[in-house]
Order: C-alpha cells, then structure tokens, then sequence
C-alpha cells in the first residue's frame, strides 16, 4: 500500500512543471469570469489573470495563451501570472532583437496622453509625440484603435522604451512612391491620378507621392475656357504621360489623350451645307457656340444669326441649353472649326425683296441703333431700315437725331428706296406730309417783318421761332453786338426776313429791320 502511494506521489510530482519567475510559458484558459481568466499551466496550481489585461482580445475564444510568471507561488499558494506582461515582454524581445532606429513598424494607437498618444506595438507601448504625429484636421475615431506605419527615431534597451513617428513614415513612404513612380514611368502610359489644386492654365495632378501638370489645352478636345469646367479638386481621374523630364521633376500629362480624338476625319462625318441639330454651350458677344457631340463644338457668327436684322443682342434671343437647327458652311480640320450659320436655314428675303416692300408704300418700325448722320430702324418685317436726319423734317435742321427719335420708339415711315448693295430700306418721316415750303415762301415774302421769340443764342447768330415749327437765324453780321448779347432763350424780337432756301430748310434773318435788303444778282 505504502509502495502504491509512493509512486502516485512521484507520478503526481512528476506532472508538476518547473517554473521559474520572468520566463514566458503556456498555458490553457478553463475558465472566464467577469473579472477574472483562470489559466492552467501545468502547476500546482492554477493562475489567475485580471480580465483588465486582455483589453482588445476576445476573452471568450480563448484557448492556448502565452503568460508571463510573475510570483511562483504567493502568500495564499497560487502561482502569479500575467497575459499584459507576456505580450510586453515578447514583443520588446522582437524590437529589440530584429529592430533598430529608423526602422519602420506597424501598430495601433491605445490612447492619448499629454503630448501625444501611446501606441501598440508588437504588444509594447511606445511613445507617439503630438508634433510627429501627423494627425491634424482628424477626427478622434478615425485615430483611436486604428493601425498606422511609423518610424522608430529613438529606442533605449536598457530603459525598454521607444519613440516613433508617423509624419517620418508618411516621408519614408512617399519617397519610395516616388521613386517607384520615377522607375515606373514611361510615355503613353495611363495612370490613375487625384487633381490637387486648379490654376488658369491647368491643372496639378498628384500621382501617389509625384505631381503632374495637365495643361488646360489637354483637358478636352472641345474648346474650355477654364479647367474647373473639366475638373475639380479632389477628382480621381485616368491621365496619360505626354513627356516627362526626371532631372526637373516634370511630368506631362493629358486627359483628352485618353479618349479617341473625335476630329479625326471630321469633314467625312459633317459635310458642309449640310442640316444638323446642336445644344448651345456657350454664348458671346462675336457668336454662339453650339455642341454637335461629345468634344465637337462649331460656332454660329452673329453674322450668321440673321438676314436682316443688324443688331442682335444674343443673351436676349439665345439661352445656354436651348436646341438649334442649323447649317454647316464650314469644316476646318486642321484649325479644328466648323462654321455653323441659323440664317441659312431659311430662304434669304432679299431674294424676293420685291414682293417684300415696295417704294413708297407706309410701313412701321422701331429705332434700333443710331450712326452717322442717321438712324438705323427694325421693321415689322425684319428688314432693316435707315433714316437720315436730313428726311426726319421738313423745317427743322436736325444735327442730333436721337433727340428726336428714341431708341425702341415705334414710328410710321414712307418707303423712299431700296439699297439692295447695303441691304437697307431707305426711310423717312417728313415724306408722310405735304412739303410745307411753298407754302411758307407765300406766307413769308422777302422783307417781311414780323415778331419772333429767341429759342437759342450762339456765336454765329441767334435762333429765332417765327412760326409753328419753323425756326429762322439771325446771323452775328444782322444785329447789333450789344442786343445780341443780352438776348435770351424766350426773349421777344422783331425780324426781317431777307433770305428763304427752301432746299436746304433755312430761313435768313435780320435785326436791322430799316436796312434795305440786298438781292444778290442772278
């Protein structure tokens, strides 16, 4: 019996491993509570772990775990351990024994402190300070747990301490970027890009640690006037390496050149003279740009708007969107220009002028812009029309015709001729009435004296009203200077008339009323 209980003793003893305190064994969890994980190790006794120390870990899939034997036996028996201590004390052995300064390394941020964060790294805790952290303009849950590469800038075995960085990682890694980038690079070749920021002249490009330039004239194939048009900040786009010089750092690139050129062979696909649909894109004063397709643009020339109307606001009768029907005149591969026209969609009035309008005939229209000696009319017709000052009255000289006939008044013309070379109709007002003048040379013989009213003083003479519109001029040479010059607007005076030209509309004046009036010589 005695002999039976010896050797179950040596048996028993005989399963009992050595432990020795700091060493690393395993051991296998039996049980999880609450607060505590029970590990067996193959000792006397079993060991027990606050469950604080496996923060991070699923406690309750756990199997076999490494611990760190911290007491072999306590004051109550138990054998001490820690799960925190094993990781700590493995993973210092990992950097210590395989890593150095200015290695790099992966691990997860654990929680911040004052000046910067702790981070988990092979289950030690390094020191992440604030200034190297790169972590500016990031939201707290995008920091907190989450995995980054870093840098090792200062390591103490003896103290088993460390300092990392992450801005010098970021460095680290876009250095070799960009060196993969440099050795990688080569003409034609197509690489996905972000847009960085945008200028008048194009756009930069960063291609993962290297940037680029995409020039705003190798945005697209249809005409831009600036690259926001194209692209914006933050774009993931596919460009393609025009050139590239590395001992500058430059780098070409194109977006346009991704896509096949669609002026190629452009005269085959629209033939001149030739009815087309478009959508207008872009309007200016000098004309309309309208879409035929994706990257293919022409222009409508205001000359081309219309038949007859010279003056054509196109904001106000076009809208960017709007559908047009119009008319290829013109297909220019080389300068990558179609000439589009609207008028010649329709059959040119002045191609049956005749049957239009006829010479003096009444017609009504409306003042559209103002020239030389003239003003320029839109009839109800379409057709443009010109009235000279000269065919505005028949007693009043006009100098300044836009006192007279307002821009967008409507008035009643007499048809006066055709200017076919011009395509004008030549217009005017005073033609609707009677010539008044033989009239007022019946009325007002030569000599006649008669009471007026002074409408305006001038240098040369004085503006006397003797009638109901009808103006004559006292010249400097027939009134005395002093009367002359005390005279006023509104002022009454008595006159002599001594000279009617009834073809140029101008009546001659006299102050000296008692002065024989001298009749030039036929």
């Amino acid at each position: 019996m005695e002999k039976e209980l010896t050797e179950l003793e040596s048996a028993y003893f005989d399963s009992i491993k050595e432990l020795s305190e700091g060493e690393i064994v395993k051991g296998e969890v039996v049980a999880v509570t609450s607060r505590e994980v029970i590990v067996d190790v193959g000792y006397k006794s079993e060991g027990i772990i606050l469950r604080s120390e496996f923060e991070g870990v699923d406690v309750d899939d756990l199997g076999e775990i490494e611990v760190f034997v911290e007491n072999v036996e306590d004051e109550d028996g138990r054998v001490v351990l820690s799960f925190r201590k094993a990781r700590e004390t493995k993973g210092w052995r990992t950097l210590a024994d395989n890593y150095n300064e200015g290695d790099l390394v992966e691990g997860f941020v654990t929680r911040k402190v004052k000046g910067g964060y702790m981070v988990d790294v092979f289950g030690v805790e390094g020191f992440l300070p604030q200034s190297l952290s790169s972590f500016k303009n990031m939201a707290t849950e995008e920091v907190m747990g989450k995995t980054f590469g870093f840098q090792i800038v200062k390591m103490s075995r003896a103290k088993e301490n460390f300092i990392i960085s992450r801005k010098d990682a970021l460095r680290i890694g876009r250095e070799a970027s960009r060196k993969k980038i440099w050795e990688e690079m080569e003409e034609g070749k197509i690489i996905l890009g972000k847009v960085k920021s945008i200028t008048n002249f194009g756009a930069f490009v960063d291609l993962g640690g290297v940037d680029g330039l995409l020039h705003i004239a190798d945005m697209s194939w249809k005409k831009i006037t600036h690259p926001s048009e194209i692209v914006a900040a933050g774009d993931e786009i596919n460009v393609i390496v025009l050139g590239f010089e590395k001992e500058k750092g430059k780098i070409s690139l194109g977006l346009k050149q991704t896509t096949p050129d669609p002026w190629k062979e452009i005269d085959k696909k629209y033939k001149v003279n030739s009815m087309i649909k478009g959508r207008i894109t872009n309007i200016q004063n000098y004309g309309i740009f309208v879409e035929l397709e994706k990257g293919i643009e022409g222009l409508i020339h205001i000359s081309e708007v219309s038949w007859t109307k010279r003056f054509i606001n196109l904001h106000e009768s076009f809208a960017i969107g709007d559908a047009v029907e119009i008319k290829i005149i013109g297909v220019d591969p080389g300068e990558r220009k179609i000439s589009l026209s609207v008028k010649q969609t329709e059959k040119d009035p002045w191609d049956d002028i005749e049957n239009m309008i006829t010479v003096d005939s009444q017609v009504n229209g409306k003042v559209a812009s103002y020239g030389e000696g003239c003003v320029y009319m839109e009839l109800e017709n379409g057709l443009e029309g010109v009235i000279f000052n000269e065919d505005i009255s028949w007693t009043k000289r006009i100098v300044r015709s836009q006192e007279v006939l307002k821009r967008g008044q409507t008035n009643s013309f007499k048809v006066l001729g055709v200017d076919r070379a011009s395509r004008r109709i030549i217009l005017g007002i005073k033609q609707l009435q009677d010539d008044p003048w033989p009239a007022i040379v019946e009325k007002f013989p030569i000599g006649t004296v008669l009471d007026g009213i002074v409408v305006k003083v001038t240098n040369f003479g004085v503006f006397v009203k003797i009638d109901d519109d009808l103006e004559g001029l006292v010249f400097s040479g027939e009134i005395e200077k002093d009367v002359m010059d005390n005279l006023k607007p509104q002022d009454k005076i008595t006159v002599k008339i001594i000279k009617i030209d009834s073809g140029s509309a101008k009546i001659g004046l006299s102050s000296r009323i008692d002065e024989p009036i001298e009749i030039a010589e036929e």
